[in-house]
């Protein structure tokens, strides 16, 4: 019941991220969003979510896990509350950024839960393992969910139905979690900030790249504001008797490249959803329903990958699903550059979105036992957080990068299709584009085609990366592997 309690809190977390990637094209139309300032309805929740999640690890340490956990709950309830009751953007990006605040509070706590509730070896093993297949299988969750609820009611809904889910965890968790034991520390709230400003200046100047170009005076303030307060943010942990981010954490060897290659896996995956989901519904025609229910198959073969790397880590170690879980993500991705306005759901999406998904399924696994193995039961509040935050981060600014790269390719595939347009448009379709600068289909589904194609390209690359990264630096010894049989090998992993 302790693990329920604890997956479902993170299920609801991870959830909100995809759920509403599938009211995307709603909300854009509702709120008259543009295609690259949609992206910040994503954005917002994962940047405060990113950037404070240290902040609420080392609150569970302090406080009380236990107590910080239902406090998170209760303000992400809050934030999705006037979220669904938003009348504009402002007010959306407003409670999607609060959302984030709240699971910066709750995730990183829940994740210590599991260290401090369930014994370190196959017992923890096999929490880890469902509390990886909740974090990777939410987003696909997440997408079925949102259809529905899009679907039969409207796209505020896909932010009303945590209300309900969020107050029984409260309501259950006193009963089922028992308190953590409390550390005397401090609370770094300028290196919170500055991360989290930090990264919101770095997002922002490529989103803004796409929109007005790289030569754009704000595009460039922005890229030397995030390197100022980065810059600061560092100096400020160094200094700091109890930093937000213990740099020390970096120092061993297998954490520091598990925490590197979670970025780039984070990047991947969301561009996948974000663009995917736009993809099959502005393109394929999909109802919010059937995309919904399009992405389904990836939340199974996610378990799969997650049971399979659970099953056989204590056999072969987790490197050998790091590196095979990277390159199958990365040949699906690569196989989903060759989209275009021709394909087809069975024949061009779900192939590639099976063999991403298996990759997943392995390196979530074995991603979190890495980062959280050996950790002393002070900081494991601050290593979750720490994992949690490179997932977020890599995943808000892996996505700017990608819609930098699809503002660019739309760019200049609307360059071309503009004169085909002009010679065909009858007079009405002219002066609706003068009035909204739109091309209407078949000429606008070239044009995104060709942007998300370019998008997918450097989600490729991203997850190249990481496999290099865990073929190279990934070190595992056979004391590491007594432990995960529930033995007491020595060392850190």
């Amino acid at each position: 019941m302790a693990l329920l309690v604890i997956a479902s809190c993170q299920l609801m977390v991870v959830l909100d991220i995809t759920i509403v990637n599938i009211a995307l094209p709603h909300i854009q139309s509702s709120l008259e969003f543009s295609t690259t300032s949609l992206s910040w309805v994503v954005n917002a929740y994962t940047l405060t979510f990113g950037g404070l999640l240290l902040l609420g690890g080392r609150a569970g340490d302090i406080l009380g896990r236990r107590r910080v956990f239902v406090f998170g709950v209760l303000l992400f309830v809050l934030a999705s509350l006037l979220g669904g009751f938003a009348q504009n953007a402002g007010q959306l990006l407003g409670a999607r950024a609060l959302q984030g605040v709240g699971g910066a509070i709750a995730s990183p706590t829940s994740l210590a839960l599991i260290s401090t509730t369930f014994r370190e070896g196959p017992e923890r093993n096999r929490a880890f393992g469902v509390f990886a297949a909740v974090s990777a299988g939410g987003g696909a969750i997440g997408l079925l969910a949102g259809g529905m609820l899009v679907e039969w009611l409207n796209w505020r809904w896909v932010l009303f139905v945590n209300v309900p889910i969020g107050l029984l965890i409260v309501l259950a968790t006193p009963r089922y979690i028992r308190e953590s034991e409390r550390h005397p520390g401090r609370f770094d709230i300028t290196g919170a900030l500055t991360s989290t400003a930090g990264m919101v200046l770095l997002v922002y100047g490529f989103i803004r790249a796409a929109q007005d170009g790289w030569r754009d005076p704000l595009t460039l303030a922005s890229f030397a504001g995030a390197v100022i307060v980065l810059a600061a943010f560092i100096l400020i942990e160094r200094r700091s008797r109890q930093p937000i981010t213990p740099l020390h954490m970096f120092a061993d060897r297998n954490r520091a490249g598990t925490y590197g290659i979670m970025l780039c896996l984070a990047a991947a995956i969301f561009g996948m959803f974000f663009f995917l989901t736009l993809f099959v519904q502005n393109v394929l025609g999909f109802s919010p329903l059937a995309a919904g229910l399009a992405f389904l198959p990836v939340s199974a073969v996610i378990a799969v990958g997650a049971g399979l790397a659970s099953r056989f880590l204590p056999v072969y170690g987790p490197k050998p699903f790091m590196v095979v879980g990277a390159i199958l993500a990365a040949a699906g991705l690569a196989w989903l550059t060759l989209t275009d306005v021709h394909s087809t759901y069975a024949g061009s999406v779900l192939g590639p979105m099976l063999v991403f998904s298996l990759g997943m399924g392995m390196e979530f696994v074995s991603l979190t036992l890495m980062a959280l193995s050996n950790v002393p039961t002070p900081e494991t509040g601050a290593a979750s957080g720490l994992l949690n935050a490179t997932q977020q981060v890599g995943g808000s600014l892996g996505l700017s990068i990608l819609v930098t790269m699809y503002g660019t390719a739309s760019t200049n595939e609307a360059e071309k299709q503009i004169p085909d347009f002009l010679r065909q448009a009858t007079p009405a379709e002219r002066l609706r584009f003068e009035q909204t600068g739109q091309l209407p289909k078949p000429w606008s589904d070239e044009i995104l085609t060709a942007g998300v194609s370019a998008a997918f390209i450097m989600a490729a690359i991203f997850t190249a990366i990481a496999a290099l990264i865990a073929l190279i630096v990934i070190q595992v010894r056979p004391s590491d592997l007594e432990r995960l049989k529930g033995g007491a090998g020595p060392g850190p992993m």
